[in-house]
């Protein structure tokens, strides 16, 4: 091939091929940023959605993740109505240019806490006891929601229906003990600073560990406060 041939070959390249990959590597770096920026605010959305849940929450980006979604330069992040920002979910990606776009990007996020489980069988109608119960560490989304994440939801409670032994305790399988039975004369306490006063009452209502209860003192008066575990009507503060 001649030299003019050559150079003209040369200077096709440098017209047309070489703008070309510079333009395909620009494309490639806009994708690039559009997809780390996108990843970025559904990451941190999920971090305020999350705030204050009862655990260590771990939060990643499934299947292809932002890597498919258009090019935006302020994308904005949010959650379908009536979504929890709780296990597998479906975070919604919009983007308001020139021409408006939304699309969904999976989610997991995973909560990494305590929770309790039974021992041993527990028969119901059983107060729960000391050694029934142990605390165990674990994801809690792959968990039933109404599992029980603190020790407190277990005091003053018997099993509502039979537990196995190893099953997670859930709220629906706990209630709480009957220590006020309607009609029955009780004990009414007002504690402050330096001092507590107790009268005599009847109960409304009967009541658990907890539960608020009412009560009419002999003088007539209609008080309410909360039952605790020596039967008795605690008085608001």
């Amino acid at each position: 091939m001649t030299l003019p041939k050559l150079a003209e070959l040369r200077d096709h390249a440098l017209r047309t091929v070489l703008p070309a990959l510079a333009l395909a590597g620009c494309c490639a770096a806009n994708a690039a940023d559009t997809s780390a920026a996108a990843g970025a605010v559904i990451e941190k959305y999920l971090q305020v959605q999350t705030a204050g849940l009862p655990g260590k929450v771990t939060i990643s980006l499934e299947g292809r993740g932002a890597s498919a979604l258009p090019d935006c330069d302020a994308p904005e992040a949010f959650l379908p109505p009536g979504a929890k920002p709780w296990g597998r979910v479906s975070v919604g990606v919009r983007c308001q240019a020139e021409r408006p776009w939304t699309r969904f990007v999976q989610a997991r996020v995973a909560v990494e806490g305590s929770y309790f489980v039974a021992t041993r069988a527990i028969d119901a109608g059983r107060p729960l006891g000391a050694g029934d119960v142990a605390e165990r560490t674990g994801d809690l989304t792959r968990l039933p929601r109404s599992i029980v994440t603190s020790a407190a939801e277990l005091a003053g409670v018997v099993t509502a229906n039979r537990v196995a032994p190893g099953a997670p305790l859930r709220k629906e399988l706990l209630r709480g003990v009957t220590v006020i039975q309607q009609g029955q004369a009780v004990k009414v306490v007002a504690q402050g600073q330096g001092f507590v006063i107790s009268t005599e009452a009847k109960a409304m209502t009967g009541a658990a560990v907890g539960a608020v209860v009412q009560a009419r003192t002999r003088d007539g008066r209609l008080v309410s406060g909360v039952a605790n575990e020596e039967g008795q009507i605690q008085l608001a503060q």
